[in-house]
Formats: structure tokens, C-alpha cells, sequence
């Protein structure tokens, strides 16, 4: 039995030290993503500060959590950016937080055990699955670009997340993106003009989105997946606290937080916010629960994104460090599938949880979709929605014929 964590009295220096700190904790993938998909990381980073403050207020100031960007959408936003344009997606992405506030208000409703009768971990854990593995031929395709630099990265962040200690291991993205770096500044495959172009402070390129109801219901299927992140990450934070944030301030505040902030950062020109798992081992890591850190972190990552030296610097990063970094990343990602699917203890030999990893599997890394009209339903989006409906049909799920135990999600 653990005992609860005895609380450390943090002076207001003290305290603005350790914002700042964790805020680099989960620096290298927040502006990850969006150098993946296009966007202004400074953007991400206002976005991942604004959406972390507006999280906050909703939840009464009362979970130490960070928002950052969501690697769930890196292979959505990309597909849809190229068929919709960014303004388009971004309607999205707007979209999905609303998803998200409606489900915070339906667990308000009916309590948080509907999330784990809809989507239960026969499902969850293929679509996380489906959301690494279909991005492994692009890590591949840009750690192509310079197989040395990328092994460098690759390295490096295996190292970190292996053998580091403390802080440092929860930061491996930050350290191979640093490493990778430094490497290509001596094999002279950094172009620095950016960084000598970019103004010392500068707003970041806000991006306003367009309504695109095409776009919209492309992405909308994507949100399962983070939503029953948000759950675990909930569960987590909360086992690092000793304290139930399930119950207080509530599930159903927390997703309303998410989804709200997720909602600004598309108005906003950003990605989708997701509560930062790094940033949660990082509080258990210097037993540090008090809220107010956090928000230290969130303003400074908005005063970060208005340092236009910080978003040159970022452009300057060569695409086959990003490769190295992702072919770990991706990987891992497959990896936490897996990992829902054991812990559950999902059983795999009963027929019916069989066919629906099968397909899902198939039907989102196989890249399959469903034109109707305007209307088109792909890759991750269509894996999760077929997953959902297979549950629903097949015999032995919990609305109607007697579940069996290794149907009902564990997180």
C-alpha cells in the first residue's frame, strides 16, 4: 500500500524554476508535432499554454496536468491537410473538441463507466496500434534523407529512455532532437538563414480555420482514441497525487477542459491538445503536485512562442533528425496498444476479440476508406468506427449478451 505523498512547500522562486523545468520536459513533443504537420510550432506552443491555463480554470485549479500537442492526429492532420488544406482541418479539429465536450457531458450523465462499455480495450488498444504503424513508412521515408543523422538521433533517444536517470529520462525526444542537432551542425546540414532572418520577439503564424464539413466528419472518428487517453492520463496523475480526480473535480471537467482547449487551439491555428503522460512522470518523479507549477509552465510556453528566434531555430531542424526521433516514437506508440491490450488482460484466444483486432488492424493500416457523397471515411478514423460497431454487434459485449470479463477496459 502506497502512502499519500507528504507535501512539498515550494517557495514562489522555487516554484518558477520547477514551471519552467517541466515545461522542457514536454518541450520536444509539443513542437514534435506540429514540425510534422505543418504548423508554427510557436503556435503549438501558445496553444499547448492557453489550452493548459483554460484546463485549469475549468478544473478548479485542482490537477497538476500539462496539455501538449496529440500525436494521435499527426497522421490525420497530414492526410487531411492534403486534401482539405489546413484551414479546412483545423474546422476539424475544432470539431473534435466539441466531441469531446458532448462526452463530458454524457459522463456526466450516466458516470464514467460508459466510456469503458463503448470503447473498451479490445478496441482502444488496436486503434493506438493502427496510429503508430501508419506512420512508420513516413519516419522511414525521412530518416531516408540522411540515414546517419538519423541513426545518431535514434541512438541517442534510445539511450535516454533506457539507461538515463531522473529527469533525463523523461525527456528522450528533447535529448535525440539536441543530439541530432549538434550532429548536423558539424556534418554542415543545418541551413541557419531562418534563425538569422527571425525577429528576437515576433506573434506566431496563427493560422484561422475554414469550415469544411468534408474535413469535419474525416476527423471527427479520430477523437476516440484520445479520449480514453484523457481516462488513463486521469488515473495516472491522479495514483501520482493520491487523490481521485475521477470523482473531484470529475471526469466529466477534465474531458469538458480538454476539449474546450482543444477547441481554442484550432481557432487558434494549433493542434489538438492531450493531457502529457512525460509530464506526469516528471511530478512523480520530484513528488511536486501543486497545480500552480503547472501554470507557471503554461505561461511560459506562451511567452516562449512570441520569441521568434526559438521558431527559426525549430524550422532549422533537418528532416532526417525528425526521422530518427520518429521511427522510435512511432513505434512506442504501437507499442502502448499492445500494452492496453495485456494489461486489460484481453483474452485473444475467444473468437469475437479476434476478429475485431483483425480488422481493425487491417481495415486502418491497410488505408481503406468509405466515400458517400462528399462525405469519406478513412485510415484511423474508420478503423475506430468499425471497431466500435463490432463491439457493439458481436455477441458477448456488455449491452446486451453477458460480457466477459476481459472486455471491460483497465486503465
Amino acid at each position: 500500500m502506497s502512502l499519500p505523498i507528504a507535501p512539498v512547500e515550494l517557495t514562489p522562486q522555487r516554484r518558477l524554476i520547477l514551471g519552467v523545468q517541466f515545461l522542457f520536459v514536454a518541450f520536444g513533443a509539443t513542437v514534435l508535432v506540429p514540425l510534422l504537420v505543418g504548423i508554427d510550432p510557436a503556435v503549438a506552443l501558445c496553444t499547448a499554454g492557453v489550452g493548459t491555463l483554460i484546463f485549469h480554470v475549468i478544473t478548479g485549479g485542482k490537477v497538476p496536468v500539462f496539455l501538449g500537442s496529440s500525436f494521435a492526429f499527426i497522421a490525420p492532420i497530414i492526410a487531411a491537410t492534403e486534401r482539405y488544406g489546413l484551414p479546412g482541418t483545423l474546422s476539424g479539429l475544432i470539431a473534435v473538441g466539441l466531441v469531446y465536450t458532448l462526452v463530458s457531458q454524457l459522463i456526466r450523465w450516466q458516470g464514467p463507466q460508459i466510456i469503458a462499455r463503448v470503447f473498451p480495450s479490445v478496441v482502444v488498444g488496436p486503434v493506438i496500434m493502427v496510429i503508430g504503424l501508419s506512420l512508420a513508412p513516413v519516419a522511414v521515408d525521412m530518416a531516408s534523407d540522411h540515414w546517419m543523422l538519423a541513426v545518431i538521433v535514434l541512438a541517442a533517444a534510445i539511450v535516454t529512455v533506457v539507461f538515463a536517470k531522473g529527469m533525463l529520462k523523461l525527456i528522450p525526444i528533447l535529448v535525440g532532437l539536441v543530439v541530432g542537432y549538434l550532429a548536423a551542425l558539424l556534418l554542415k546540414q543545418v541551413d541557419t538563414t531562418p534563425i538569422q532572418e527571425a525577429a528576437w520577439l515576433a506573434l506566431p503564424g496563427f493560422t484561422m480555420p475554414q469550415f469544411n464539413p468534408e474535413a469535419i466528419f474525416y476527423l471527427l472518428p479520430v477523437a476516440i482514441a484520445p479520449m480514453i487517453e484523457h481516462v488513463g492520463d486521469m488515473y495516472a496523475i491522479g495514483g501520482v497525487a493520491h487523490k481521485n480526480f475521477v470523482e473531484e473535480p470529475g471526469l466529466h471537467k477534465t474531458l469538458l477542459g480538454d476539449g474546450i482547449a482543444t477547441m481554442v487551439a484550432g481557432v487558434m491555428g494549433g493542434p489538438p491538445n492531450t493531457t502529457y503522460s512525460e509530464v506526469t512522470g516528471a511530478v512523480s518523479l520530484t513528488k511536486v503536485v501543486d497545480p500552480r507549477v503547472l501554470q507557471i509552465s503554461a505561461v511560459t510556453a506562451v511567452l516562449f512562442s512570441f520569441i521568434g528566434k526559438i521558431s527559426g531555430a525549430l524550422r532549422t531542424i533537418p528532416v532526417a533528425v525528425l526521422g530518427g526521433i520518429m521511427l522510435l516514437l512511432f513505434g512506442m506508440i504501437a507499442c502502448v496498444g499492445i500494452k492496453i491490450l495485456v494489461d486489460s488482460k484481453t483474452n485473444l484466444n475467444q473468437t469475437r476479440n479476434q476478429v475485431i483486432v483483425s480488422i481493425v488492424l487491417a481495415v486502418g493500416i491497410g488505408g481503406a476508406s468509405i466515400s458517400l457523397g462528399q462525405f469519406t471515411l478513412a485510415g484511423i478514423g474508420l478503423a475506430s468506427v468499425v471497431g466500435v460497431l463490432l463491439h457493439l454487434i458481436l455477441p458477448g459485449h456488455s449491452g446486451g449478451v453477458e460480457a466477459s470479463d476481459e472486455d471491460d477496459i483497465v486503465i
